[in-house]
């Protein structure tokens, strides 16, 4: 195995997390299918990988796919890799519980979106749901119409706080 594969199997590795984390799930597997195609499996980053690889299948709907892997990765020589995939298999094969629909919020799958689309379609939305006025809009206040007179109370309590200060002081020494 060259550097030059470690190097771009840690490549599509960043990609396919960025993929997950956007919630771009099947494009997800693909980068981290072809990351761990490139790395040896019995080592950490290779472990490391194939641990997201089966949560990217579970968050794709393809819970079989990933308990498998677990069942593979339970026998991985890095122990953090063992461990971590014994926990993964326990939550999957975890009994679903019921929940009424109206727990759920539904997130839509932006997957079948390009990236320019989705940000020209979530300004556009975020701007027309927005009562407020953007900052560019921003309006002005004539300070000629503000009450600018001393209040008193600010006075009171500026002379209270002295008188604090200065009982503390004296209580020093």
């Amino acid at each position: 195995m060259t550097s030059e594969s470690i190097e771009i199997a840690k490549n599509r590795y960043q990609q396919g997390r960025i993929a997950f984390e956007s919630g771009r799930y099947q494009q997800a597997i693909e980068q981290l299918e072809k990351a761990s195609a490139l790395l040896a499996r019995n080592t950490r980053l290779g472990g490391e990988v194939q641990i997201w690889l089966a949560t990217a299948y579970e968050a794709a709907g393809r819970t079989e796919d990933a308990i498998a892997l677990c069942e593979q990765l339970k026998r991985h020589p890095h122990s953090e890799t063992s461990k971590e995939a014994r926990r993964l298999q326990y939550i999957l094969k975890a009994p679903r519980l019921q929940r009424p629909k109206e727990w759920m919020t539904q997130i839509p799958d932006f997957s079948s979106l390009s990236d320019n689309e989705s940000k020209i379609n979530f300004s556009a939305n975020n701007t027309k749901s927005s009562g407020r006025k953007q900052p560019s809009e921003q309006e002005f206040v004539d300070l000629s119409q503000v009450n600018t007179r001393d209040n008193r109370f600010i006075w009171v309590a500026l002379i209270a706080i002295g008188l604090t200060l200065v009982s503390l002081i004296w209580l020093n020494f």
